[in-house]
């Protein structure tokens, strides 16, 4: 364990609280960097160091399982637990580290990770997860599409190849630490490890720092990236870019970039599931007489048969047309017809739909007129509807 753990509140430096969930603690160490980040705050000390600061704390934190160790160590510490007078123990001392060894079937041995110990600061360590939007047109998120997004954010430095140090020169093994990054001071019978003071935890010297990111082996810039987006992708989805997130430290791996994807609605087609959905307006001789139609798909038109009779609202399933996704089935289009009343008639089409209205009869109300009273004799009497 190392000693930070108990005299730093990492949750103090983030800005956010105990219980903050795992997007605000991203949310705020994101705000942070970009405010220290040395690229601007050229010489200033100060807020290079709080960004070392802020680095670390988010490093612990956004991690579930060191976050829970953190939590618990942070909680006994606050009991007095680590406080020690003389030897202890007949005088003997204890490496924090060592009581997992010590309890590694339960108890302090689940506190301090169970046998497995924590890595210095001077061992490799994954690069933070990165988020970024991508907007898609419909017709895209149904077939498919490769793109290109623009991502600002941190990035490997491309001078020093995030070596930190001004090419050709390389950083050095630091002298104090022997590359550990961490050294013991004794505190009662407990023996704790913290950063080396001369590398800062970092197990390295940079004598000559890049002119670019200032040693700290990264830089804020702009990526372009490929995405591949498959067919059949929905509105919202995350799609996971591996290793295309925050660089890693000390020869970690780089993080994930998550891709969340907006798909632009289309104004005729629908989607539902794997179905594709779309409205076609019929005239009410062509309901009532049938007809044939054409109806669009996303790759060419489809012939649908409405047989006479057909009612408004009628969906038919053209099998197929839908959204063939690389996952799942294949969808199928879902025409559904709409019988449109003119707003306006002319004469002539006046005189017809009047003509056509004498042929009217109350049977399609009948089980109405036992609720209608004396109301319904009156309906029959002014076919006119006045």
């Amino acid at each position: 364990m190392n000693r930070e753990w108990v005299e730093k509140d990492f949750y103090s430096i983030l800005g956010v609280s105990s219980e903050a969930s795992q997007d605000e603690i991203k949310r705020a160490y994101r705000k942070l960097a970009q405010q220290l980040h040395p690229d601007a705050n050229p010489g200033d000390t100060t807020a290079e160091d709080r960004f070392k600061d802020v680095s670390e704390a988010y490093a612990t934190l956004s991690d579930p399982e060191q976050r829970k160790e953190y939590d618990q160590v942070r909680r006994l510490a606050s009991t007095g637990a680590f406080t020690g007078g003389g030897g202890g123990f007949g005088g003997q001392q204890f490496r924090v580290e060592d009581l997992s060894d010590l309890f590694g079937g339960g108890g302090l041995g689940d506190l301090f990770g169970g046998g497995r110990r924590r890595p210095t600061g001077a061992g490799p360590v994954r690069g933070a997860d990165a988020a970024a939007d991508l907007n898609i047109a419909f017709e895209e998120a149904v077939s498919g599409v490769t793109t290109s997004l623009q991502v600002r954010g941190q990035a490997t430095c491309t001078h020093c190849g995030g070596s930190g140090a001004e090419p050709p020169s390389r950083a050095l093994t630091c002298p104090t630490c022997g590359g550990s990054g961490s050294i013991a001071q004794n505190q009662g019978f407990f023996s704790f490890s913290e950063p080396c003071p001369q590398c800062r935890g970092s197990g390295r010297i940079i004598e000559n720092p890049c002119t670019v990111c200032r040693g700290a082996g990264v830089e804020v810039r702009t990526r372009s990236i490929k995405v591949r987006i498959p067919a059949g992708v929905k509105d919202g989805s995350t799609i996971r870019l591996a290793g295309k997130g925050g660089p890693g430290r000390n020869g970690g791996p780089a993080g994930d970039l998550l891709v969340k994807v907006h798909v632009t609605p289309h104004p005729v087609f629908g989607r539902a599931g794997n179905d594709l959905t779309v409205t076609v307006p019929i005239s009410f001789s062509e309901a009532a007489l049938g007809t044939k139609l054409s109806v669009p798909t996303m790759n060419g038109a489809v012939r649908v048969k409405i047989p006479p009779g057909t009612k408004s609202g009628k969906v038919f399933r053209v099998r197929g047309k839908g959204v063939n996704a690389e996952r799942g089935r294949a969808g199928d289009l879902l025409a559904r017809v709409e019988i449109q009343v003119p707003g306006r008639l002319s004469k002539d089409e006046k005189r017809l739909l009047e003509q056509l209205a004498s042929y009217d009869t109350d049977e399609m109300r009948a089980h109405l007129d036992p609720y209608l009273g004396g109301l319904a004799d009156r309906d029959s009497a002014s076919p006119g509807g006045s």
